[in-house]
């Protein structure tokens, strides 16, 4: 049987120490077992949260493995509930949300990577394609950013319709698309190219002007409209 959290010494307890010593002093481990609180009979909340870590089998950067991990996957441990699971569900996604820029609207696009290095954080892990539309005022200021499509498998096979509805609704005079490349790499596939200038068309017969089309990788990215323009992958791709 394991020592109990309040069998340790003050100073080595997670709620104590972060108390005595600060956040940045304590472990991943010590940190999850603040968000779990409570461990079993037979372990401690700071062993419980070593389990979880050791779930990442994929060795992807360190916790960013974690927003990946489902409620049920988050179960599969003995000692971690329903509610618990929902509690490390929720961490998650706060640090996904902290790392956005808090308000996009009115941030300036001046080139590609202005928006790349919006969506890197939120996308690079993604292991389904999300697809977005940026919309953009005259003056190429982001007015508001909505999905097109979550989950699906290619980005190509979401209708031009679908894709321009929300701007065609704004009366919007610029936009720009956005999705990511689960498999981690940005070059643009045929049907990416293909899709992209399919709306280029349509949405110039609409009055709306298709500044670009960018594609996430991890921690790398890919301008379409530069890359048909350049017709070099040098040109267009950028690491973060």
């Amino acid at each position: 049987m394991s020592i109990n959290i309040k069998q340790l010494p003050e100073a080595e307890r997670p709620y104590e120490k972060l108390e005595l010593y600060g956040e940045k002093n304590l472990s991943n481990a010590e940190l999850i077992a603040i968000i779990i609180k409570t461990g079993t009979k037979d372990e401690t909340s700071v062993q419980l949260a070593q389990k979880i870590l050791n779930m990442n089998d994929e060795r992807i950067d360190e916790l960013n493995f974690l927003r990946n991990l489902t409620i049920e996957e988050f179960m599969e441990i003995k000692g971690i509930g329903k509610v618990k699971a929902i509690q490390l569900k929720a961490m998650c996604e706060l640090a996904i949300r902290m790392a956005r820029p808090s308000n996009y609207r009115k941030i300036k696009i001046k080139e590609p990577y202005d928006l790349a290095k919006i969506f890197m954080s939120e996308l690079r892990y993604e292991k389904k394609e999300i697809a977005k539309i940026v919309i953009l005022n005259s003056k190429n200021e982001i007015l508001k950013i909505t999905d097109i499509a979550i989950g699906g498998s290619n980005f190509a096979n979401i209708g031009v319709k679908d894709i321009l509805s929300e701007a065609i609704k704004m009366k919007a005079p610029k936009i720009v698309l956005v999705h990511n490349h689960p498999t981690g790499d940005s070059n643009p596939s045929n049907a990416d190219i293909e899709i992209t200038e399919k709306v280029y068309d349509i949405s110039n017969m609409l009055g709306i002007e298709l500044l670009d089309h960018i594609i996430i990788g991890d921690m790398n990215y890919t301008s379409i409209f530069s890359k048909i323009i350049s017709g070099t992958k040098d040109d267009t791709k950028r690491k973060n």
